[in-house]
């Protein structure tokens, strides 16, 4: 499984965590050790700026170039913070 996601593993003052962070832990306290493919860029930025190796490769799956996005082993993707942690909560390794 592959997790892309920006740089933000790290604590957060934001509300509610950084998105990124948050599907990452949750993966992991599933049991779940996936393959971490870390983004340049920022959602926000048009393509020319904002398409690094991992913002094409989300585009190319979700059609947007926002992290985190989880890539099953059988190909499903799984597009979004919340929809990550819920899927984790959901499917224990």
């Amino acid at each position: 499984m592959k997790l892309y996601i920006c740089y933000g593993t790290f604590p957060s003052p934001r509300p509610g965590g950084h998105p990124c962070r948050n599907a990452a832990k949750a993966l992991r306290d599933a049991g779940h050790d996936p393959e971490l493919i870390r983004s340049y860029g920022f959602g926000l930025m048009p393509d020319a700026f904002n398409l690094t190796r991992g913002r094409r490769e989300v585009k190319e799956l979700t059609g947007n170039t926002w992290v985190p996005t989880l890539v099953l082993d059988d190909g499903t993707v799984i597009d979004g913070s919340h929809e990550i942690v819920e899927w984790a909560a959901a499917n224990p390794a």
